[in-house]
């Protein structure tokens, strides 16, 4: 399968070579605000923003004793939107920006992209303040499926369908929601909608950010003049992914099986594998490209500790799961988040001292949250801190990024 990421540049590479992007395109284009441009435009604002905010409230929820009147109990709600509302939002995001240099075809913006960011905004509501389960599940549902509606109908109509798959990892994820919700209505075991959604996020990081993460060090380690470039595609990237798919989906099936700890430790180990051979520890002097390393080495970590915790009762299977979320997702998204939003305004790919320091507060977050559960009487303490500073990271992205994703590209 071939995917791609959002290239680091505006208009899409297909139509930039066809030139089929007519006057009176381009004339609706600039017509519309700039938020409603692309997808990433207005979903990693509200991505990072619901990520700064849905923490504290979740803090003050498990901590101060806060009462949410929607449908999910505390801890409950806090995953749904960590996983649907902010990685949903990033998927959208992504997905919506990458999907003109797939088909050739321009992107889905203006009036449609309007919808769905409303769509996911109620979405977020009826979580937060429906005490109707039933009405909860069908606002939140309708965003998931526009979504995976429009990315299948832009693959259908630009007859690309080497990059289908993307379009069934989006329907997963939308169907892992359905069924987090029926979790709530106690139609299906607790865990299952997470575990869904949790498994396609790990296969898309390994394998969206196995082609972006090495494509992007080899560009510019040849423009360094290295020596040594990142390894090509290989034995190795090939056993990393079925590993990762393959023990993900022993996850979900039966998550307690040793067997499935052996599968996960295995794809764990494949993937650190396969990142060694980028040559990660070359790009420390470019933060905006090491930490697309960072967020891989997250991925293959989380998956060893999460097959260690089924094999040794020592190993906290929270510490486990927020080496995923907080981790591989938290700093793979962000990492994406900060890179396409510059490149894709026409500004440089250059990592600020605010950018450097939203990965350092995301990244001392995820590692104080995985530490809680071996804190002792330090966990509240460890956990408090770790949520502050991995939303401070976000809280910050939203703030520094907010002129760049609401005004115009530049020259344009």
């Amino acid at each position: 399968m071939s995917v791609s990421a959002p290239a680091d540049r505006s208009v899409p590479r297909a139509a930039r070579k066809a030139g089929d992007m007519s006057r009176d395109s381009r004339g609706r284009l600039n017509a519309t605000p700039p938020i409603l441009h692309y997808g990433f435009r207005p979903f990693f604002f509200l991505a990072a923003l619901h990520a700064g905010l849905a923490i504290p409230l979740w803090l003050a929820v498990y901590l101060g004793g806060v009462e949410l009147p929607g449908p999910f109990e505390g801890l409950h709600w806090h995953a749904h939107e960590m996983l649907f509302g902010y990685l949903g939002a990033v998927i959208a995001g992504f997905v919506l920006t990458a999907i003109p240099n797939w088909t050739g075809r321009l992107p889905i913006s203006g009036r449609p992209l309007a919808l769905l960011v409303a769509l996911w905004l109620l979405g977020r509501l009826a979580n937060l303040l429906s005490p109707d389960p039933y009405l909860a599940l069908a606002v939140d549902l309708a965003f998931p499926a526009m979504l995976a509606l429009a990315v299948w109908r832009e693959v259908v109509a630009g007859r690309n369908w080497k990059n289908a798959p993307v379009a069934v990892m989006i329907s997963l994820f939308g169907l892992a929601n359905g069924t987090d919700h029926a979790a709530n209505l106690h139609f299906v075991p607790h865990d299952l909608g997470h575990q869904v959604a949790l498994a396609v996020a790990a296969v898309l990081i390994a394998l969206i950010g196995g082609r972006i993460v090495p494509s992007f060090t080899r560009n510019w380690l040849a423009r360094e003049k290295a020596a040594t470039l990142p390894a090509s595609f290989g034995s190795v990237d090939k056993a990393a992914l079925v590993a990762t798919t393959v023990a993900m989906t022993a996850w979900v099936l039966a998550a307690d099986a040793p067997l499935t700890g052996a599968l996960l430790v295995a794809a764990g180990g494949l993937l650190g594998l396969r990142l060694m051979r980028w040559r990660g520890l070359r790009t420390l002097s470019e933060p905006i490209l090491f930490v697309l390393h960072l967020g891989y080495f997250w991925l293959a970590a989380a998956l060893l500790l999460l097959g260690l915790s089924i094999l040794m009762p020592a190993v906290p299977p929270s510490a486990a799961l927020h080496a995923l979320t907080a981790g591989a997702v938290g700093t793979m998204t962000l990492a994406v988040m900060t890179r396409a939003s510059l490149g894709h305004t026409g500004r440089a790919i250059v990592a600020d001292r605010s950018v450097v320091a939203m990965y350092v507060l995301v990244t001392a977050g995820a590692v104080l949250r995985v530490a809680a559960p071996f804190a002792d009487s330090w966990y509240i303490a460890t956990l408090a801190a770790g949520g502050s500073l991995w939303s401070a990271g976000f809280l910050l992205f939203a703030i520094r990024y907010a002129p760049i994703l609401w005004g115009r590209r530049v020259g344009a």
